[in-house]
Parts: structure tokens; sequence; C-alpha cells
């Protein structure tokens, strides 16, 4: 029998389970009651992993959840069709499938042989978790011109190889290889 996790212990980014289904826990909030008698209650904001839904639950402290039957995969990104996204597991081999429902705008950060980790939910692919920095090829950017800097204006629009487009300094010129944090899809340095 898994063991229980209790409300009141959900810290940020876990994961648990709740009504049957798989959770990654967003944030956590827990007031402590003010009058004598008054019960301690947790504020989650939740990710259903199943369906990705976000929706904020509020749980007494005692509540317990499961931990779910989760387990990360190491996986390298192959190609995407008409089935979905394929990957490929790391340590067996075997063929992943996601949708394109569930890989959703994280498209934008799968070049070809991108290493990430699947969320495999009762032996099923259901998520992608990727690592906090990926590398990515500039294929448009406008050229820096000198004296740009003076307006203000120190970045400037870059598209990358998979159609994401973020803003980088003046000096990154088309065909280098960037450096993206893929929670906040921002620059993050140029390789070298």
């Amino acid at each position: 029998m898994a063991s229980l996790i209790e409300a009141n212990d959900v810290k940020r980014k876990m994961y648990f389970e709740y009504e049957g289904a798989p959770y990654h826990c967003l944030d956590v909030e827990i007031s402590k009651p003010t009058a004598r008698g008054g019960q301690t209650l947790v504020r989650l904001k939740m990710r259903n992993l199943l369906t990705r839904a976000v929706f904020d639950k509020t749980f007494k402290a005692g509540e317990k959840f499961g931990e779910p039957d989760l387990v990360k995969v190491n996986a390298t990104y192959q190609y995407a069709d008409a089935a979905g996204y394929h990957f490929m597991d790391q340590s067996t081999y075997e063929d992943l499938v996601l949708s394109a429902e569930t890989v959703g705008d994280d498209r934008l950060l799968l070049a070809d042989n991108q290493d990430v980790q699947i969320h495999k939910y009762n032996g099923n692919p259901i998520g992608i978790e990727f690592p906090p920095i990926v590398e990515l090829d500039v294929t448009y950017t406008e050229p820096g011109a000198r004296g740009d800097t003076a307006s203000g204006s120190v970045t400037k629009a870059a598209t990358l190889e998979t159609g994401l487009e973020i803003k980088v300094p003046l000096f990154i010129k088309q065909g280098e290889k960037v450096k993206v944090h893929t929670e906040t899809r921002e620059f993050a340095g140029r390789t070298s």
C-alpha cells in the first residue's frame, strides 16, 4: 500500500493522487485559524495530469492523499506525425507517444534529439517535463545596428528553430545557438 500524504504536508511541485487521478501541486497556501477550535485549511493550486486542467481547491489539514503510480522516464524527442509526438525511452528504447493536446505549447521547446522526462501513470505516458534550460538554433533575427542601444531598446525579436519567438540581446546573430529557460521561455544566454 502506498503511503498517504496529509494535505498540510503537500509542497509546491509535489505529485499526489486525488479522486483517482494524478495531480501536480503548483502552489500551496496554508491558513491557520484565528479563533480557538478553528481548523487549519490548505488551499492548493493543482493541475490534473490527465486532463491538464488547473484549479484551486481547499482541504482540511488532516485530509490525506495517495501517492500516484507516477514514474518519470528519461526520453529523447524523435519526431511528430499524425499520431502525436514520439519519444524514445532511453533505457528500454520503447517508443512513447504523446498526443498533440498533451504536448500543447511545449512543442515550441522540442528540437530533434531533445532530452526530456516523460511522466507515465499506470504505465501510460501522460506528460512531459523539460530540463530547466534547452538549447535552440536562431533561424531568423534582424541584424543589430550600432547605436540601437541609445533608444533604450537593447533586445530584438528572434525566431528559433521550433517556431518559438523570444527577445534576445542585439549581439545574437542568425545561425547561433541560444539557451532558453523552459519555465519562462526567456533568453538565458548563448552557447559557447
